[in-house]
């Protein structure tokens, strides 16, 4: 299965394309830092007001701060999307399938998604009378055309990370109005969670899709809101799609608002005082240090706080260059994990709130381990790897931490220095420019580097960042090459019974931490502060009555946000 998944080929003509995704996709600011609150139940809200109380009440606008701009647009096959622009996207766009409150894949835009036997053949049935902003049907061709932009087989768009996604489709086929078919070259019993993509994976008509100009900004989806302005680093502005296809407890169209206007807001500081001011009616942020602040404010009857449940975290750490010295040496590598005192970094940077990462899986998340092997703060052993690797090595233990070069991460690096330096490694700290980062990283100039990924959806999503990097995957930026996590990636992606993943993806978490291709650190959970009056942030129950997947990593499903 591997290598009729991962051509080489694909490798060199895409790496530079692959360059601009990555500069979205990498949210490297916080990865160094650490997030993750341990907040209190499932998108558990704090403060006097409750994001889910009362009947809903029609009309209204809310603004709502977001971390950053995303200057690239929503063209969504090549769209560069962080956090942010995942968001929006969730506004305009809906996606064939959408996890439940337990992370299951339950369909969305589909009314079926079934496989046959061997997982190789997945039709996908649609729902009948959706239509698109502006008009025109969802219908089985328009989904195929899409199917084909995100894996590179439509005219004039070039997907970027989703050509390595989808190597493993072989042909996607309209059977009739409302059904595609979808043949995989190999078993893809995970295939309902790549159609959802952390939320990335929206559904475009036809009419964006074949836009050459104005792909970017001229947005047309079926979600609950469409497109009314947006100005660069000012706002985006959407307004309510009055032929929303999903109803709303009082049996009318979703959704509640007349108009969500989204702001981009950088500054911590800047959101902080927005919540507080009431400037904003809701601001979605990630760093636990505000989250500290904006608990305080709800503990005063201020405002609210939605939290997540500790579950389907993104996942913090150190990524390391396994290619070069000195972390091709595993001495180097378990030195740097055992050195590292985690609860003392979360004290001073995280408030104290963040939870502590042991593995590439966090909580919630199959192949997540109480115990994955991975080494615990112990100065001394540090200091006794340290010496091994000066001896069998003949060089000293020195290398470059790379950070983006904002002032929180540079803070944090700075803590991580001194804890290597204690115990007798020497190195020096290098922030750049992120887009300059992204290049650094991609191109294999770095020996270690603060990041963040791997954002709590279905570990088969993972299988695109892990799988050998000589087997023609650059996206594997730590560049090892490790047939026992390639094993494990192709028994997880191709089996359908449960147990057989759980034991494929706990094989991983043990390789991780045997092997120490990572430094992991903390555990990253977003949360929203709001305004009491503001309610339903985290979103209407699914088409089939289940609750919206608590995880708040890709943001949240605001058909159901309201005033009142």
């Amino acid at each position: 299965m591997a290598r009729s998944t991962h051509e080489a080929r694909h490798g060199r003509r895409t790496r530079r394309r692959v360059v601009a995704l990555l500069t979205g996709l990498a949210l490297t600011t916080a990865a160094c830092g650490g997030g993750g609150g341990d907040g209190g139940g499932s998108g558990t809200d704090t403060g006097s007001g409750s994001a889910d109380e009362g009947d809903p009440v029609r009309g209204g606008k809310i603004v709502y701060a977001l971390e950053a701009e995303n200057g690239g647009g929503w063209c969504m096959p090549e769209a560069q999307l962080a956090a942010a622009g995942i968001q929006v996207a969730r506004t305009i766009y809906d996606t064939l399938t959408i996890p439940d409150e337990n992370g299951e894949y339950k369909p969305f835009l589909a009314e079926s998604v079934e496989s046959n036997p061997k997982a190789t053949e997945w039709t996908i049935k649609l729902r009948e009378g959706i239509t698109f902003h502006d008009g025109t049907p969802l219908t089985a061709e328009v989904v195929k055309n899409n199917l084909d932009a995100y894996r590179g087989q439509y005219p004039n768009r070039a997907p970027l990370l989703f050509i390595f996604v989808f190597l493993n489709i072989k042909d996607v086929k309209v059977v009739d109005d409302l059904t595609v078919q979808v043949t995989t070259k190999e078993p893809w019993g995970s295939f309902p969670a790549h159609l959802y993509q952390s939320g990335r994976l929206g559904i475009v008509a036809q009419a964006q899709l074949d836009d050459k100009r104005t792909c970017d900004r001229k947005l047309i989806g079926t979600g609950p809101f469409k497109m009314k302005e947006w100005r660069v680093n000012d706002h985006f502005t959407a307004e309510a799609n009055p032929d929303y296809w999903r109803d709303g407890v009082d049996g009318k169209p979703l959704p509640y608002l007349d108009e969500v206007e989204f702001r981009p807001v950088p500054e911590a500081a800047q959101i902080l005082n927005g919540v507080e001011s009431g400037q904003f009616s809701a601001a979605w942020w990630e760093p636990a240090n505000e989250l500290a602040q904006f608990r305080r404010l709800a503990e005063q009857g201020s405002i609210g706080v939605i939290e997540g449940q500790g579950k389907f975290p993104e996942v913090g750490h150190i990524l390391l260059n396994v290619s070069k010295p000195p972390f091709d040496n595993i001495l180097a590598r378990q030195a740097l994990a055992y050195a590292l005192d985690l609860d003392a970094v979360n004290e001073v940077r995280n408030a104290g709130i963040s939870e502590n990462a042991n593995g590439p899986f966090g909580p919630g998340v199959l192949g997540e381990m109480e115990d994955t092997g991975y080494p615990s703060y112990d100065a001394d052993r540090a200091r006794e790897l340290v010496e091994q690797y000066e001896q069998e090595t003949g060089r000293e233990l020195e290398f470059v931490l790379s950070n983006t070069n904002d002032v929180a991460s540079i803070e944090t690096s700075e803590l991580y220095k001194d804890a290597f330096e204690d115990v007798g490694m020497k190195l020096n700290i290098r922030g750049t420019e992120q887009t300059q980062y992204i290049n650094d990283v991609i191109a294999g100039e770095f020996q270690a580097a603060g990041w963040r990924n791997h954002p709590g959806f279905d570990p088969d999503t993972e299988y695109v960042w892990w799988y050998s990097f000589d087997k023609g995957n650059p996206v594997n930026f730590n560049r090892f090459n490790d047939d026992e996590i390639d094993a494990a990636l192709d028994k997880g992606r191709s089996s359908t019974d449960p147990d057989e993943r759980k034991e494929a993806y706990e094989a991983i978490s043990r390789r991780f931490a045997e092997q120490v291709y990572d430094v992991w650190t903390f555990y990253t959970d977003w949360h929203i502060a709001h305004q009491n009056d503001v309610h339903g942030l985290l979103g209407p129950d699914l088409p089939d009555g289940s609750k919206p997947f608590p995880g708040l990593t890709s943001g949240t499903d605001l058909a159901g946000a309201w005033v009142g």
